[in-house]
């Protein structure tokens, strides 16, 4: 499968990545996103380090008659980052990697709160949003009127928090008071369907996230003591293989009430 009909936007193609599972849901959205006329792409999130899925991004930017001018990083983790390096080869000359953490940088650019991005005549703006991870960004699209969110926001479920519970609940309420300042009209989300209702989603992730936390505290009176016990009570109903990772959230849940 290479572009995914009815995935993106103007300005943004889809190739999707074949790492499917229970944390990275159909698998990684690779964004191809392009001014319209120009002869350069900037690629958000390259994928895994899988050469078919690397080969399927570059045949798609060459069908177009465009290379690649940069690559972008919404955050480390693997399933987005470990391909960067190998794209990068692939489609030869000096393709710089940019990313919050110094460690998957591919030159010496960054990524950082306030950053535009203006690679082939695009306008991208960076906002750092922490809580998915440390490093999560969320890149706006603004010709398009698109959010591009990583893990930050999914196209559907909810993502696992690997940093702070308090840094994801104020990334949350920025994006929703961005996205209703610029009226934004799309999500694009680095696993699942694009979303074209952002200000319901939103609000979707932010009642579930209180509505989790009032679960946890909940758990908390009634004697659970560590992010086990309340995964066991709270997450009964939930596949089992789905623990760990929620263990991992409970345990950021846990450590914001003990902070608070």
């Amino acid at each position: 499968m290479t572009e995914i009909d009815g995935m993106g936007t103007e300005r943004a193609t889809c190739v999707l990545a074949e790492n499917p599972s229970a944390m990275t849901l159909d698998g990684t959205n690779t964004w191809i996103i392009a001014e319209p006329g120009s002869e350069e792409v900037v690629i958000v999130d390259p994928g895994p380090k899988d050469g078919k899925h690397l080969r399927r991004v570059l045949d798609t930017v060459e069908a177009q008659d465009r290379r690649i001018g940069l690559i972008l990083l919404t955050h480390g983790h693997p399933d987005h980052s470990a391909g960067a390096g190998k794209l990068a080869k692939l489609a030869g000359g000096p393709v710089k990697v940019r990313a919050l953490d110094p460690r998957h940088r591919l030159g010496d650019e960054g990524l950082a709160e306030g950053d535009v991005v203006t690679t082939g005549g695009l306008e991208l703006r960076i906002m750092e949003t922490p809580g998915h991870s440390d490093d999560s960004l969320t890149f706006w699209l603004p010709a398009d009127g698109a959010v591009l969110t990583g893990d930050t926001i999914l196209g559907y479920g909810t993502t696992v928090l690997e940093g702070s519970l308090g840094d994801y609940l104020g990334s949350l309420d920025r994006l929703r008071r961005f996205a209703t300042d610029v009226e934004a009209a799309t999500i694009l989300p680095g696993h699942g369907p694009k979303l074209d209702d952002p200000i319901a989603v939103l609000d979707h992730y932010i009642d579930h996230r209180r509505e989790r936390l009032a679960q946890v505290e909940s758990a908390v009176a009634a004697g659970a003591t560590t992010a086990r016990e309340v995964v066991e009570r709270v997450y009964a109903d939930v596949d089992r293989s789905l623990w760990p990772a929620a263990e991992q959230s409970v345990q950021s849940q846990l450590d914001y009430l003990n902070s608070r």
